[in-house]
Order: C-alpha cells, then sequence, then structure tokens
C-alpha cells in the first residue's frame, strides 16, 4: 500500500483538524451525530456501575458501531482511522512483528508511509509503550486508530497456520497426553495388558476371578470411603462471600462457549446470555466455532448479535476438539477473567457478578472457580432423572467435599472460571484430551493453585438418550484414563508437584472410578449371594467371606443412596426423590461406556466423540 493511496483515500484517513484533538471521547462521539444526548446521559449513568470508559459503555449497549468508537478514538488522538473495510492493511507486513506480540499489544502494522511505519491499535492509550518496543526498522512509527475486531480479523487471516499450530501443543509435551504414544505406548500399554490377562485366564480362569474379585472389591470399599469423607467434609463450613457492592468497577471478564453444529440452540443460548446482570460493557462473550461449521456460522452470521458478543472460527486441524478451540480462541481474549460456558447452558443472570465478588475476596492462590451444574430438563424421561441425580450427588456434595478436603478436583467443562494469570501458567488446555476439564483440575494443582467452589446454578440438558448418552461418558471415561496415564508417566515427579495428600487424593479418585465401571459385572457376580444362589468362588473362598463381599457391595449400593436423597433435597428437583434408588440400574450403563472408552482409548485415543444437543427442551 502506498502513501498515496492513503492521501488520496476516504476523506476521514486523513490526518483530522485539531478542533476536537483531546476532548473526551464521549463529547466526539456527540459531536460526529453517533450520539445523541439522551444516549450519552444513559451511557454516563451505567458506567457508574460497570466503570468502564463511556464509550465502551456506548459500544456494548448498542448505541455507536465498532467504527465509530475507533473514528472517535482517532480524533480525541489526532490520528488517523484505518478499516479493514475502507483501507485493507497492507499482507507485506504480516511477518515482520510477532504475532504474539500483536495480540499482547492488540496492533497490526498497517502500511507504509513513505519512511515511516502506520501501526494501527485498538489501544492507543498505551502506544507509546508499543512505539518503544518496536524494531529500528518500523521507525518512525506513527498511530493509527482500529477497532479490535480488525485487529484480531487481520491477525487471525495473516498468521492462520501458526496459531492453530500453536493451539494443539500449547501445552508442553512432557505434560500432554498428545506424547503418550511415544514415550509409554499409550495403545500397547492396554494391548501388552490385555494379552497377559487373556493368558491368566486361560492358564487359571478361576484365579483370574478370584484376583479381579479382590481388585473390585477392594477399589468398592476405597471408593465407598471417599464417598463417606467427602460427604462428611462438605459440611465444613467456608468464609461466606459477599456479593460485590452495587457501585463496584467490575473487571472484564471474557467467557468463551464453544460451539460445533449446534444450529438447533445456539439462537436460544443468546437470548439466555442476554439475561445476564454483569455490565455488558464489562462483558466479552465468544462464540468458538470451527471454521468448517458454515451452517452454525451463517445463522449467526444472519442474527443480531450484541456488540459484547463475537464469534471467533477455529482454523481446521489435525483433530477437531474443544479443549484445542479453547486455546485458539483465549489468544483473542485479554480479559484478567476467563471462563467457559457449553453450548446448551442457562447460567444464573447474576452468575458473572458471583464469580467477580468470590475472586476479589479470595487468596492469590486460588486459580479457578467451579459453579454448580444442574440440569432444566430432568422430567424428560428415567435416564434425564437419573442423570440429574447424579449431578446433584457430584456438584452439591462429593466436589465440595473433595476440595474441603484438600484434594485436587477435576473440574466440570463448563461454569468454570479462571484467572488468566493461573491459566497462562499451567500453559491452558491440553488439545488432544477428550476430558480437558479433568487434566486441567490436576494441572492446576501441580502447580500449585487451588480451586474453590462458587455458589451459583447453570441449567444444561441431560443428555436423555441412551446411546448419545454412552457415547458422551464414554468419552469422559475414556478421558480419566489418558489423564491418568498422563500425569503418572512420572510418578516421583507427581508426587513432588502434588504432595503426599493430594497425589493420595489423585489415586484415590481416578483408580477407583475407572477399577469401578470396568470391573463392575465382577461385582454383580456378589448378587447371587444376596438373592441365595452359588457364587462361582464358592469351592476358593468361605462362604462367610463371600457373603461379607456381599454385604460390603450392598452397604455401597445404601450409601450411594442415601447420599443421592440427601443432595436431591439440596435441589429444587424435589420429585426426583423416588427415583435414587433406581441407580443401581443406572450405573450400570456406565460399564457399557467404559469399555467404549477402552477400545477408544487403544484404537483412536484422540477421537471427540461429540454429544448432541437440543433434542429435550426444557421441563
Amino acid at each position: 500500500m502506498s502513501s498515496a493511496s492513503l492521501r488520496l483515500g476516504e476523506p476521514h484517513l486523513t490526518r483530522e483538524t485539531h478542533q476536537q484533538h483531546g476532548l473526551p471521547v464521549g463529547r466526539i462521539l456527540l459531536d460526529i451525530g453517533a450520539l445523541t444526548s439522551d444516549q450519552l446521559a444513559q451511557a454516563l449513568a451505567l458506567q457508574a456501575r460497570s466503570g468502564a470508559p463511556v464509550e465502551e459503555v456506548a459500544l456494548a449497549e448498542g448505541m455507536i458501531t465498532r467504527d465509530q468508537l475507533a473514528l472517535a478514538r482517532a480524533r480525541h488522538h489526532a490520528a488517523l482511522h484505518v478499516s479493514r473495510s475502507s483501507t485493507p492493511p497492507d499482507p507485506d507486513l504480516a511477518g515482520i512483528l510477532p504475532v504474539a506480540f500483536c495480540l499482547e499489544h492488540s496492533v497490526v502494522p498497517w502500511a507504509r508511509i513513505g519512511d515511516a511505519t502506520l501501526i494501527a491499535t485498538a489501544r492507543p492509550d498505551t502506544f507509546d509503550t508499543v512505539r518503544a518496543q518496536l524494531p529500528e526498522a518500523l521507525q518512525p512509527a506513527i498511530m493509527g486508530l482500529t477497532s479490535e475486531q480488525d485487529v484480531h480479523t487481520t491477525l487471525a487471516e495473516w498468521h492462520s497456520d501458526a496459531l492453530r499450530d500453536a493451539a494443539e501443543t500449547r501445552v508442553p509435551e512432557h505434560l500432554s497426553c498428545r506424547s503418550l504414544n511415544r514415550t509409554t505406548g499409550l495403545r500397547m500399554g492396554p494391548l501388552v495388558l490385555g494379552a497377559v490377562m487373556l493368558a491368566a485366564l486361560i492358564y487359571d480362569a478361576r484365579m483370574f476371578f478370584a484376583a479381579l474379585a479382590l481388585w473390585a472389591t477392594v477399589s468398592l470399599i476405597l471408593a465407598a470411603t471417599l464417598k463417606i469423607a467427602a460427604f462428611a467434609a462438605h459440611f465444613k463450613g467456608t468464609p461466606p462471600v459477599h456479593p460485590a457492592p452495587r457501585f463496584f468497577h467490575r473487571p472484564k471478564v471474557s467467557m468463551l462457549v464453544p460451539l460445533f453444529r449446534e444450529t438447533g440452540i445456539a439462537l436460544d443460548l443468546i437470548d439466555r446470555l442476554k439475561a445476564l446482570h454483569y455490565p455488558k460493557a464489562q462483558l466479552d462473550v465468544v462464540l468458538v466455532l470451527e471454521e468448517e461449521d458454515s451452517q452454525t456460522r451463517d445463522l449467526l452470521d444472519r442474527s443480531d448479535l450484541p456488540n459484547w458478543m463475537r464469534v471467533i472460527a477455529v482454523p481446521k486441524g489435525e483433530i477437531t476438539t474443544k479443549p484445542r478451540a479453547l486455546n485458539y480462541a483465549l489468544n483473542f481474549c485479554a480479559s484478567p477473567i476467563i471462563g467457559i460456558w457449553d453450548a446448551e447452558d442457562a447460567p444464573a443472570p447474576d452468575q458473572i457478578d458471583r464469580v467477580v465478588a468470590h475472586f476479589a475476596q479470595a487468596a492469590p492462590d486460588v486459580g479457578c472457580l467451579q459453579g454448580i451444574l444442574d440440569f432444566y430438563n430432568p422430567q424428560a424421561n428415567w435416564l434425564s432423572r437419573c442423570f440429574a441425580v447424579e449431578y446433584a450427588t457430584w456438584f452439591r456434595v462429593i466436589l465440595p467435599g473433595l476440595s474441603r478436603l484438600g484434594f485436587a478436583i477435576p473440574l466440570g467443562g463448563t461454569t468454570v472460571f479462571f484467572r488468566r494469570s493461573a491459566l497462562e501458567a499451567v500453559h491452558g488446555w491440553d488439545a488432544h484430551n477428550v476430558t480437558e476439564d479433568a487434566d486441567l483440575g490436576m494441572r492446576l494443582a501441580r502447580f500449585g493453585y487451588r480451586t474453590e467452589l462458587v455458589q451459583t446454578t447453570t441449567g444444561e440438558e441431560a443428555c436423555n438418550r441412551l446411546w448419545p448418552w454412552v457415547r458422551q461418558r464414554s468419552r469422559w471415561l475414556k478421558g480419566y484414563m489418558v489423564t491418568y496415564l498422563a500425569h503418572m508417566r512420572h510418578p516421583l515427579r507427581l508426587l513432588r508437584d502434588l504432595g503426599a495428600w493430594k497425589f493420595l487424593g489423585f489415586q484415590l479418585f481416578f483408580v477407583t472410578t475407572i477399577s469401578q465401571f470396568l470391573l463392575a459385572p465382577v461385582l454383580w457376580t456378589f448378587w447371587l449371594v444376596l438373592l441365595g444362589w452359588a457364587h462361582p468362588l464358592d469351592s476358593w473362598v468361605s462362604a462367610q467371606a463371600i457373603v461379607q463381599v456381599g454385604l460390603a457391595f450392598l452397604l455401597a449400593e445404601v450409601t450411594s443412596i442415601l447420599i443421592g436423597l440427601f443432595a436431591v433435597a439440596r435441589t429444587s428437583h424435589r420429585g426426583l426423590t423416588w427415583w435414587v434408588p433406581t441407580l443401581a440400574l443406572y450405573f450400570p450403563l456406565g460399564c457399557v461406556a467404559a469399555y467404549k472408552g477402552l477400545a477408544e482409548l487403544i484404537l483412536a485415543p484422540f477421537y471427540w466423540d461429540k454429544t448432541s444437543h437440543g433434542a429435550s427442551p426444557p421441563s
């Protein structure tokens, strides 16, 4: 792009007169007719609550456009205003600055003007600092003003391959599961174990079954003990978190919402998010799409998104996973707090206010907050009722209990919020892990961060169709297996990172969870004894021992039912109480999912078996 093209282009690209230089941006917006007096007064009133600049309040509320804001800021700073539509950036300058530097400072080398370089920015207040860090080849540097959207679009266009590759490898190889194939034999390990077990079965089937029964019993007792301990610990009081003052200046919060083929619920999601109470000028909702998902993109392009929502398309890569999409989108977010919602979520309207207030009062080592997940369609059928009971038990009893016991907790995939500094310190999400939330929870603990529970609820759609439920659960269990293998590559290093107590909690949670689902058929044989039938181990083990194991199995089931009843009583789903005992028929479905996940662990460890949404409306 030549200097002549800038001089002879759109009139607003020439340097404006100095009449408006230094005037408040709100006043300039009023002068150029972008705002009315009433709108400016309204923006000033809203500014008192958010603490954001009045012009950003006006943008978030839809009073002005991004280009109008950039033009007003350009006049305030007596700088050039550029945009992709009127004067596209010069692609010959694409590689002249590192993309990480450009993203951090929201700048783009836009054009050459004689011997000078026009550097477009969306943050003019920090440009002097940026100018001092520019290489000599770009000096003298002239500031130009553009919208942050144009900065991001340009950088995504110029550096697509680099940003895509970085999203897939953000977590170092020694912490990521992507290297398991090479370092510990992700595929060979289960195959070798399976071969050994088959040989043992052929050599002495009864001894083999006895060994499995012994381990199944031990893991059952350990799992029940952990559950009882978590139940008891969850009663332990925690300091109350007070809501933020009415005129507390809220920080900027970026909420990442991954969408993939969600045309059936995308518009409902937008309506739900519009109900949020958090000041829109400090809210940045990022709808993260896959580049190949043209249907969802077309739907969103036709919809009237508010200015505090934006769309980011993730370039196609070797894998298509939610954590890869999150890593990519994180590049384009500068907020100090980063949160995650799923496509079908219905968060409480005051959720972000509660999160921000909690972070403001939390200790510096609290890097993450986990909210409560619930379902808005629990009455759809038996499967959704049991799913709702399971979630009530996990998020309202077990997870708070594990946290108060001082264990590292596996995160949920949604309604989870991070201090950006903590998220970057632990290298973001592992793009290859299909249960990225559990892995990230462990990595936060390894880096010295704590996760606390925040009292806010998000409604989700319970998967209430049999095979989709199995597919979803198989992905979760496969991810648990992958997460365990990834972190146990170097057990002593894990022990050193977590400390003895958290290391114990890590073993108890993952080993018992995986073992219980895989060895469930072995435990089911003890129902035979309770029903008065003979057990396969009758000739090897005393009848009294077999009965005791059967009673332990029964006691574990009763414990789960009692905790489930307690958990349901703490929700609004009181009608589910009568369905809690039927969990004895619900959890066996997880056994099918576990073996599907184990097969995928060997054949397709990084395959993301996506759950379809929109099949069940709110009850």
